[in-house]
Formats: structure tokens, C-alpha cells, sequence
């Protein structure tokens, strides 16, 4: 029998100063990862609460005292020696001056340049759920064209700021117009957009492309460029593998719960979703009878926010 991993709990912290810059620190020799950057904390000690142990690490290694605040997200990340849950709070506010009581090199970085830095595995999604939305609108089959692209601007107008164009149900120019006719209205909103499976309409039209399961093993590599968002859908490990290993930028992972559209399929759970999720660095979406009241227990799974059809489409 294989021993188990052993198990850590890592609290670590946002810090943004006026600027609007958040605070990194370089992981030093000697260290796993050393090198990578990453948001300063550390372990949790037996019989702390995570705020204290929180409060004491940023103590220790940054010499500042820390007013704990809201939390931003929840990551389970599993390493080849260990299980880890990284547990990430802003700062409410903080007294004293930041500096490397460890030898840590440390940096102040726009929000923008977060990516630039080579970071450890866990520390990904906390990124994308600071720069990304943690809703993702995924269209409903359309029925009357003027009507469906009526609603889609209700959602644009409510504040939608992802979204998946999917019309499975559509070929042929209808689908085209209809797809150039959302680009144009998502983009005029400031909204990322991802087109469902058509790489080649997506590459003509200069968007994402949202992979379906099937595609995943099909494709040898990366089909779009940087810049330009490539998701994928995935419902078990060796899919959000493939995913990875292509250089997807996100992925949606469910069913969480059961849903009318998969009928019969096991749901994964929370549970089933962490599980899953740790076996990654991908950031993520959870799907699968979820609404944006469901963010909050999302992220406390490590995903960066919800996706839905039912629940964002307007009425």
C-alpha cells in the first residue's frame, strides 16, 4: 500500500498598496519551487485559527501586523509529496513597512503583470480569480435569432463579462451570422467571448474557441495563439489533463450538480469537484445546476467562479 500524502494547510495573502500593485515574494534556496513567486504566507501551525496563523506568518517573514479580510479563494493542489490547500485573504489593512525578513526578494506588481511571474501551481487560479470574472455566461440553443440576441444584450447589460457563444443546433451561415453578430455585441461591451468548438470560425472572427471534451484528444497542440482564449469543457481527470497539457487557459468542470441537460449522469459534488480539481493548475469553472449565489461555495473549492445557462440567461 502506498503511504499517504501528507496534508498542509497554507494561508496566504493579497497585499495591495495604493497603487492598486500586490505584493510577491521570491521563494528562496533550498526551498521546493525556489525561485517562483508567489503571495506571502505560510503554514498553519496545530491550534491556530487560519487568521492567526495568517496574522504570524505575515509577521514573521514581513514584519508587518495584519487586519485580516475577506477571503479570495480556496486551493486544493496536490504535489507529488504532499496535499496542499492554500487558503488566500485580502488584506483589510496592514501597519508597518513589508521587507524580506526571510531573504525573500519581494515585488510590488500591477494587477495587469501578475502573469509575467513564474509562480508554483496552487498559486495560478489565485490569479485568475483576481483578474478574471468569476461568472461565465454559456448561451442556450437559440430559437428566434432578433430575440435570442435581444437576451444576450440583457446579460451584456447586467454586467456579464465572459461568455461562451454556444449553438449547437446551428450550422451553415445562420451560425456564422449569428456568431458575428454576438462577437460584435460582447466586444462592444468589453466582454471576453469563446466560441463553442468552431476553431475555424473562431480564428477568422479573432476570439476564443471553448473546446468540447471531444476535441481534447484530438488536437496535438495549443489551436490558438496567445492572447487569444482557448477553455475547454472537461468532466473527469483525464480530461482537465489534456486540457493542461495543451495550454488551455481555463477550464469548466461539472457536472456538480445534477442538471436537466445530462439527465441520469452521476454528479461529482463539491467533494468530486475538489478532488478533481487539485489534480491541476488549470483555473476553473464549476458547472451543473449553479448560480452566481453559489460563487462563495465555488471558491471555497478552488474554482474561480461559476457557469450556467439557466441561471445568467435573462428570461
Amino acid at each position: 500500500m502506498s503511504t499517504p500524502l501528507r496534508s498542509i494547510h497554507v494561508m496566504a495573502a493579497v497585499i495591495t498598496d495604493p497603487r492598486g500593485r500586490i505584493l510577491l515574494a521570491r521563494r528562496t534556496e533550498g526551498r521546493d519551487l525556489a525561485g517562483r513567486w508567489e503571495f506571502p504566507g505560510g503554514k498553519r501551525e496545530p491550534g491556530e485559527s487560519p487568521e492567526e496563523a495568517l496574522v504570524r506568518e505575515l509577521r514573521e517573514e514581513l514584519g508587518i501586523e495584519a487586519d485580516i479580510g475577506a477571503a479570495v479563494i480556496n486551493v486544493p493542489q496536490q504535489y507529488p509529496d504532499k496535499r496542499l490547500r492554500l487558503d488566500v485573504r485580502h488584506l483589510a489593512g496592514w501597519t508597518g513597512t513589508p521587507r524580506g525578513h526571510e531573504g525573500q526578494a519581494l515585488a510590488w506588481v500591477a494587477l495587469d503583470k501578475l502573469t509575467r511571474y513564474a509562480m508554483p501551481p496552487a498559486d495560478r487560479p489565485v490569479v485568475a480569480a483576481l483578474l478574471h470574472p468569476d461568472i461565465y455566461l454559456v448561451t442556450p440553443e437559440p430559437g428566434e435569432d432578433a430575440e435570442w440576441l435581444a437576451s444576450l444584450q440583457r446579460a451584456l447589460d447586467a454586467g456579464i463579462r465572459r461568455v461562451q457563444v454556444r449553438a449547437r443546433s446551428v450550422g451553415g451561415e445562420r451560425w456564422q451570422a449569428l456568431a458575428g453578430q454576438a462577437v460584435q455585441r460582447c466586444r462592444k461591451a468589453g466582454a471576453d467571448v469563446l466560441l463553442n468548438g468552431d476553431i475555424e470560425l473562431a480564428r477568422e472572427l479573432g476570439v476564443g474557441v471553448h473546446l468540447r471534451s471531444a476535441q481534447l484528444t484530438a488536437l496535438a497542440q495549443r489551436p490558438m495563439p496567445e492572447g487569444q482564449w482557448v477553455a475547454a469543457s472537461c468532466h473527469t481527470a483525464e480530461d482537465l489533463q489534456r486540457a493542461e497539457d495543451l495550454g488551455c487557459d481555463f477550464a469548466v468542470l461539472g457536472s456538480v450538480h445534477p442538471t436537466e441537460s445530462h439527465p441520469g449522469a452521476p454528479p461529482l459534488g463539491w467533494p468530486g469537484f475538489a478532488g478533481l480539481r487539485e489534480r491541476v493548475s488549470l483555473p476553473m469553472y464549476a458547472i451543473g445546476g449553479l448560480s452566481p449565489a453559489d460563487i462563495r461555495q465555488a471558491r471555497e473549492h478552488g474554482a474561480q467562479g461559476v457557469a450556467a445557462i439557466r441561471s445568467l440567461w435573462p428570461a
